[in-house]
């Protein structure tokens, strides 16, 4: 673990790995929430954690690096169930990069169990981990200048939900109908770092 300092009130935790970063995020949010500790802002990230609003930089650098950061716990909560169409463009590219039939995407893909690890790109915008190793998949070559609104993709080890139409070149596999942002709802992202996720299967309309 290294912290940088960001600015005056900042800092940026380093660490080695997605799951790293999401057991600290984890242990970050708990020690706030009884007091331990004071920070504005807990931003997650691939391998980096930013604390926002800290009042001594310094201070709390030195003492992260006494912490016993415990693996990330299991979450009790309910799973939240995204319903998708196993309908995307990219299936076949997608099963012969895994060296399977393209009918076994979905069925391998629904069957994992994913956790937000951090959110970023568009509002609503969340990277899933989940899949198991061995399931990375490359960016397309040439992106797409235009990809819908509730395509499920897939890029390096993470699944994501396009929240909007925009541009991408992740590695379309479905399409869900689920609400990914929505401005008239508290919170307005479906999904938060932490959050359980499963995709269920549905037919084509």
């Amino acid at each position: 673990m290294r912290a940088l300092p960001v600015g005056e009130r900042a800092l940026l935790i380093e660490v080695s790995s997605g799951e790293e970063a999401q057991a600290l995020h984890a242990e970050l949010l708990r020690r706030r929430a009884d007091g331990s500790f004071s920070v504005a802002e807990i931003v997650p990230a691939a391998r980096t954690v930013l604390l926002d609003g800290v009042d001594d930089p310094a201070r709390l650098a030195a003492r992260l690096a006494s912490w016993d950061i415990p693996a990330l716990p299991t979450r009790a909560e309910r799973a939240i169930e995204i319903p998708v169409r196993y309908d995307g463009p990219d299936l076949a590219d997608v099963a012969a990069l895994w060296g399977v039939p393209e009918q076994d995407v979905p069925e391998i893909h629904a069957a994992a169990e994913f956790r937000v690890a951090f959110c970023g790109f568009a509002p609503g915008f969340s990277y899933l981990t989940g899949l198991p190793s061995g399931y990375d998949v490359p960016r397309r070559a040439t992106p797409r200048t235009t990809v819908p609104a509730g395509s499920v993709a897939l890029a390096g080890p993470y699944t994501g939900v396009y929240p909007r139409s925009s541009p991408g070149g992740w590695q379309l596999i479905g399409t869900t109908d689920a609400v990914l942002w929505d401005h008239a709802r508290v919170p307005a992202a479906l999904l938060a770092p932490g959050t359980r996720v499963r995709f269920v299967p549905t037919r084509h309309s």
